[in-house]
């Protein structure tokens, strides 16, 4: 049987646990700041989110790669009116596909497959513009027609954009040359008294002439 002395286990008992609350406030070591995320999406209107697999056509190995799945997105900027194609990865959010839908772009439905369909774009998911042929699978037949619709009504849009910035810039140039002909024509009338004046004075230099031939 083992001996304790008094005096040592009433300080034991006394002792507070290791675990025990002290109540202290313990101040952090490094204050960390709020910092805003953004996605470079704020100044966009989206027009389409689907869930979707993509891939991009290798030509050296002639075969489809995977490029990854998420979610496929257009979106519309507020000011500009420009659309553009945008695809993140779904766990790491890395950009698949960025690219603007122009005015000469189509997408087809692939051939033997109605939940997939392709097109050509000039890609800068990489950083760098690289032509490329894409294909797209999607869940539904719906989602696939859904996306080629949009796409393509994006693509009309943006051929109306710029038929109205060319009739724009038209009506524009069209508009400095009457301004330009109306200042020409106040130029010329402005020379009109001149010449008149100029007759007037040489009249009155060739009355003073022979004023002066009847003198003597």
């Amino acid at each position: 049987m083992a001996i304790t002395d008094p005096e040592h286990r009433e300080e034991e008992e006394n002792a507070p646990a290791d675990d025990e609350d002290t109540g202290a406030q313990v101040a952090p070591i490094v204050k960390l700041e709020e910092v805003a995320v953004t996605t470079g999406e704020e100044d966009e209107d989206p027009l389409l989110d689907l869930k979707s697999k993509l891939y991009r056509f290798d030509r050296e190995g002639n075969q489809w790669k995977e490029r990854g799945a998420g979610s496929v997105k257009l979106l519309k900027h507020k000011v500009s009116g420009k659309v553009r194609l945008v695809m993140r990865q779904s766990k790491t959010l890395k950009i698949c596909a960025n690219h603007l839908v122009l005015p000469n772009m189509s997408v087809q439905e692939h051939a033997g497959n109605d939940k997939s369909c392709v097109w050509h774009a000039s890609d800068y998911a990489d950083g760098e513009l690289k032509n490329e042929l894409f294909c797209i699978r999607f869940a539904s037949v719906d989602n696939c027609k859904s996306f080629i619709e949009m796409f393509q009504e994006a693509a009309e849009s943006q051929k109306k954009l710029e038929e109205n910035k060319d009739a724009s810039s038209t009506a524009g140039l069209l508009e400095k040359l009457s301004v330009e002909e109306k200042k020409s024509e106040e130029d010329k009338d402005s020379e009109i008294p001149r010449k008149g004046e100029d007759a007037e004075e040489k009249d009155e230099v060739v009355a003073a002439a022979a004023a002066a031939d009847v003198s003597t």
